[in-house]
This record gives C-alpha cells, sequence and structure tokens, in this order.
C-alpha cells in the first residue's frame, strides 16, 4: 500500500482518535483523516482524494445509510466499511446499505488485524 488516505467517520472522538492511531502504527503507508460528523465527511469526500471510508452507522446528524449513498453520488468506486457496536442496529442502516452494495461490516470492538485486512482487501483487492 503505498499513500492511500483512509477517511473515518464516527461522532465518538476517542474512536476515531484510536483507530487513527492504530492504523498509522500499523500500516506507515495510510494517511488516516478523522471526522466527526456525516456532514463534514461528506464535504471531503466530495473534494476527492479519498481512497477508502469507514464510517459508523448512528450519528447524530446523518446515519450511516444516508453517507454511504451520498458518498456513492460522488464516487461510486469509493470502498466503504461500515462499523457499529455489538452489532447495534436499530434502524437497519446495516440491512439498507448492504441491498445498495456495502459488502463490508466491522464491529466494536475492533480486531485492528481484521481490520487492516479488510482496508487492504477493498484498497488493493488483495
Amino acid at each position: 500500500m503505498m499513500g492511500h488516505r483512509i477517511l473515518i467517520v464516527d461522532d465518538d472522538v476517542s474512536i476515531t482518535e484510536y483507530l487513527k492511531m492504530e492504523l498509522e502504527e500499523c500500516c506507515s503507508e495510510l494517511e488516516v483523516i478523522c471526522e466527526n460528523e456525516g456532514y463534514l465527511a461528506l464535504n471531503r469526500i466530495m473534494t476527492g482524494g479519498i481512497d477508502l471510508l469507514l464510517t459508523d452507522i448512528a450519528m447524530p446528524d446523518m446515519d450511516g445509510y444516508e453517507l454511504y449513498s451520498r458518498a456513492k453520488e460522488y464516487n461510486e468506486h469509493l470502498p466503504i466499511i461500515m462499523m457499529t457496536g455489538f452489532g447495534y442496529d436499530p434502524d437497519h442502516v446495516v440491512v439498507k446499505s448492504r441491498k445498495a452494495g456495502l459488502k463490508d461490516v466491522i464491529f466494536k470492538p475492533f480486531d485492528i488485524k481484521k481490520l487492516t485486512d479488510k482496508i487492504k482487501k477493498r484498497i488493493l483487492g488483495e
């Protein structure tokens, strides 16, 4: 992997900071950008240069499905991984997103090795 930019979106700052630290430590080729609001993340996606989106399913301003759908409008080839805590999905965000083409969901707490493997698979097709 060489110079790939990952956008992590979660309204919990401790999660975005933890993932940024872990991912950059284990994969020096990754540049990790964090946002804590869906609309700010969407603005980043619209400006381009994001190679993968890792987003929570539940956020105050925009749920993961809305972010998934709107991100795909700007970049239909953008790989997206959704994350959720313990399978918690009362609004069926994951189900709706899977029907729209979502391939990967990870569960909190994270197994960083599994997450990095998914990221490599989605970016490089490994």
